[in-house]
């Protein structure tokens, strides 16, 4: 199968995230040297509707097709835009970094139209697009479909269930979701495990202390302080974070993000390195070990507050 898929952030914070997942491809047959035929259900979602919901499994993507946008999927479309005014017939298909461009310039403002609102320009949904193959290019195919993705902060992406216009954009976690530690930063989710960045405990919503206009992020940062102090403990009651090292932190919102409806927020638990150059790993959940400390009395257990 022909190169199909181009990943493109929104802005330049995803596609740096996105960089190694710029393009899926297929390879050739094991045996016999020859192209592998798209199945008529590849075929469809290669050339499906705005609105269509698109779910592949296998790491090339040779399983792609249309499924009902309530199901989990990681692509929905948002439009078909033509390119043959920059491109006419014969010219030379675009590079990977030329489709990346044309996507952020066609597809962002259509995406917006799909949606009904602002796109947030901070949150979960980032846009992409689905190419003409090669041998479509060739006879004169200049259809790009604009679609909408979530990807991970380490560029993995995420199932979606239900339409992206019916859901916030805003990039929060289920309380439980470990997220990597990549390079001192963020990555993908892992199981808690695993060495990892934060571990989410909790979903805030700001609406619910600023129902009004949109908060300074130093008012956001005071209410969430003690907000995600009181979560943590109903998450894992008992849980020492300062003896383990560990701070509590949250995320904060953008005006933007905030014009565009996400007003929810991650309460999360991490660490930093001791020089304050990034992110320590942290193993293991701290439910899991505020569940195995020892009851308070106990042999081994530390003493009540205040040494009595």
């Amino acid at each position: 199968m022909r190169t199909r898929l181009v990943m493109v952030g929104v802005f330049i914070g995803a596609i740096a995230a996105l960089a190694m997942s710029v393009a899926f491809s297929w390879s050739p047959a094991a045996t016999g040297g020859g192209k592998v035929e798209e199945s008529p259900e590849a075929k469809a979602a290669f050339h499906s509707t705005a609105g269509s919901c698109l779910n592949w499994v296998k790491p090339d993507v040779s399983d792609v097709h249309v499924v009902p946008c309530a199901q989990p999927h990681l692509y929905e479309v948002t439009g078909v835009i033509s390119i043959a005014d920059k491109f006419r017939p014969g010219a030379p298909a675009p590079s990977v970094d030329e489709w990346r461009d044309l996507a952020m310039a066609r597809c962002s403002d259509g995406a917006q139209h799909y949606l009904g609102k602002q796109l947030d320009p901070f949150g979960k949904f980032t846009v992409s697009a689905l190419r003409p193959g090669a041998d479509e290019w060739a006879e004169g195919d200049r259809d790009m479909r604009c679609v909408l993705q979530w990807a991970a902060p380490g560029g993995a992406l995420q199932p979606v269930t239900g339409n992206a216009a019916n859901q916030s954009q805003a990039a929060v976690w289920d309380p439980g979701t470990c997220l990597a530690l990549a390079d001192k930063t963020v990555g993908n989710p892992i199981d808690c495990a695993q060495p990892h960045a934060y571990e989410i405990v909790a979903t805030v919503d700001l609406k619910k202390h600023f129902p009004g206009d949109y908060p300074a992020q130093k008012d956001q940062a005071a209410w969430l302080d003690t907000e995600c102090n009181n979560d943590v403990q109903s998450y894992a009651g008992g849980v020492d974070l300062d003896s383990q090292k560990l701070i509590l932190t949250w995320d904060l919102r953008e005006q933007e993000s905030w014009d565009a409806g996400s007003t929810l927020v991650n309460c999360k638990v991490g660490a930093k390195l001791p020089d304050n150059s990034g992110l320590a790993p942290v193993t293991g959940s701290i439910k899991q070990q505020a569940q195995d400390a020892p009851a308070p009395g106990a042999p081994g257990a530390p003493p009540p507050p205040g040494g009595g």
